[in-house]
């Protein structure tokens, strides 16, 4: 198997074991800003489990839910938070969580994670082949991934088709939580289509990217085709960290 195909943070686990296939995954792969695996104990961890505790709490009835993650323009980090949200979502017991991109123009969940581009959402709304092919595990414990595909030539008409509403209600019955990475919301109608088929919409705002008025206009047009958008996660702040702040530091002690 070749090494972009495996991802673990040891290296010594065996590739087989008893004959059946392993996934393993190798650090040097995985993006760097997917601090949930690289740094599982640091402060940029504790921000998005921080963002965690504060979607389960809006989640009272602990239903299995949608959730789309989109910014206003691209370049704000929706999809590395998509999957630093997700590795945390599946540290919870008995959690099963599902990565699904529909970037399908910018796709980049298996470029993240340093894994192999395979048959994805594309051939399986488009050729139809089935979930099990479609879906894939991360390599990263309950974390599984539906990347993008191919590139379709008509985008919009796939996240616009009946399909979708089939698609999202079968990932609800498989899943506790099925995140959405989707493109950013003013460029593209796609994040709203999406948006008001799905339970909750998160919008990410890079601190030093996106102007206050195209984060207004963002979620007025989240807003006007019904989304019901969660909050807004900020990234890219910068002095709340104990390497430039010791107050934020929490040692533990002998």
């Amino acid at each position: 198997m070749p090494e972009q195909e495996l991802m673990k943070r040891k290296t010594d686990i065996p590739a087989e074991e008893d004959g059946l296939q392993m996934l393993v995954v190798v650090d040097r792969v995985v993006d760097p800003y997917l601090v949930c695996f690289h740094e599982p104990t640091g402060f940029r961890a504790e921000q998005f489990r921080g963002l965690r505790n504060k979607l389960l709490v809006l989640n009272t009835d602990q239903a299995a839910k949608t959730l789309v993650v989109t910014s206003a323009i691209q370049g704000e980090g929706k999809s590395t938070t998509t999957l630093n949200l997700g590795i945390v979502m599946a540290e919870l017991e008995d959690h099963q969580v599902l990565v699904a991109e529909f970037d399908f123009r910018r796709p980049s969940i298996e470029r993240l994670l340093g894994l192999n581009p395979e048959p994805g959402l594309v051939e399986l709304l488009h050729d139809g082949i089935g979930l099990e092919r479609a879906i894939r595990p991360s390599g990263i414990p309950n974390l599984d991934i539906l990347a993008a595909g191919a590139r379709p030539s008509n985008p919009s008409e796939l996240i616009a088709s009946r399909r979708i509403d089939e698609l999202l209600g079968e990932l609800k019955e498989q899943y506790h939580y099925v995140l959405l990475d989707t493109p950013p919301v003013l460029p593209i109608t796609d994040a709203g289509i999406l948006s008001a088929k799905c339970d909750g919409t998160l919008l990410v705002v890079g601190l030093e990217r996106a102007p206050r008025r195209m984060v207004r206009e963002a979620i007025a047009t989240l807003e006007d085709v019904g989304a019901i958008l969660l909050g807004t996660f900020v990234t890219g702040v910068r002095g709340a960290d104990p390497a430039a702040d010791e107050r934020y530091r929490y040692v533990e002690s002998d």
